[in-house]
């Protein structure tokens, strides 16, 4: 990740980890109010950073190719 994605992705995920640790020992109640009212226009930040922003680092499929798993060979995949 790069420093544009990064910092969204951290700040996010810091923030819900207190919120997470306020409800949880139930103190502050107004800021968690806060926090829960800004949550979602936070995660769209966080998407929007990520889909701009993020680079995607696997091989590219081919013409004929409807997915890819980069990890298996394309035998060993069962198709149900």
């Amino acid at each position: 990740m790069n420093r544009k994605e990064i910092i969204p992705v951290i700040m996010v995920t810091s923030l819900l980890i207190i919120y997470t640790v306020l409800i949880s020992i139930e103190s502050f109640l107004t800021l968690v109010n806060i926090i829960f009212i800004a949550s979602p226009f936070l995660i769209v930040w966080m998407v929007y950073s990520v889909l701009h922003f993020g680079k995607y680092k696997g091989r590219e499929l081919n013409e004929n190719e409807e997915w890819g798993y980069a990890d298996k060979e394309k035998s060993s995949i069962e198709i149900i």
